[in-house]
């Protein structure tokens, strides 16, 4: 077993604190990242070297050491649940928006996909179903085909 002195104890405690702070602003920099968790735990052993508490080499310290880190590991994932919000992400398909309304954009043709319409303030690829739409004009989605809707004419 490696014997490390109270004086390396303390640096290799600052060393912890600073990378696990580090970790701690790259997480509220890059959410999602996951990091939080080890940040944490390093940031609390890294205080329990500081304060005296042999974790590298009595088999007391190592065990308060690991049951520290694991408390505080669980804290960090329970928080972090928390802040995430309860609810799915909203998200918009081609078929979620069959029946709704919308305008056109860009001129729509039967024949091509080169129109674009907006429903919702989300801009489509179309195409008109029978005849050529004029930019401004109001559509109902009537179906969607591939990467594209089609849409008719309200009147």
């Amino acid at each position: 077993m490696i014997m490390i002195t109270p004086l390396e104890d303390v640096a290799l405690g600052w060393i912890m604190i600073v990378v696990g702070a580090v970790l701690l602003l790259i997480e509220a920099y890059s959410p999602g990242f996951f990091v939080a968790v080890p940040a944490t735990v390093m940031i609390i052993l890294g205080i329990l070297l500081l304060l005296g508490v042999d974790i590298l080499n009595s088999v007391t310290g190592i065990i308060v050491g690991v049951a520290i880190a694991l408390i505080a590991a669980a804290v960090t994932v329970w928080f972090y649940g928390k802040l995430t919000p309860n609810t799915s992400p909203t998200t918009i398909s081609r078929d979620s928006v069959v029946g709704l309304e919308g305008r056109v954009i860009r001129g729509l043709d039967p024949d091509t996909l080169s129109g674009k319409v907006a429903i919702g303030g989300v801009e489509w690829s179309a195409r008109s179903i029978d005849r050529p739409l004029p930019a401004g004009a109001r559509v109902r989605v009537v179906r969607s085909e591939g990467v594209h809707i089609v849409v008719e004419e309200v009147k």
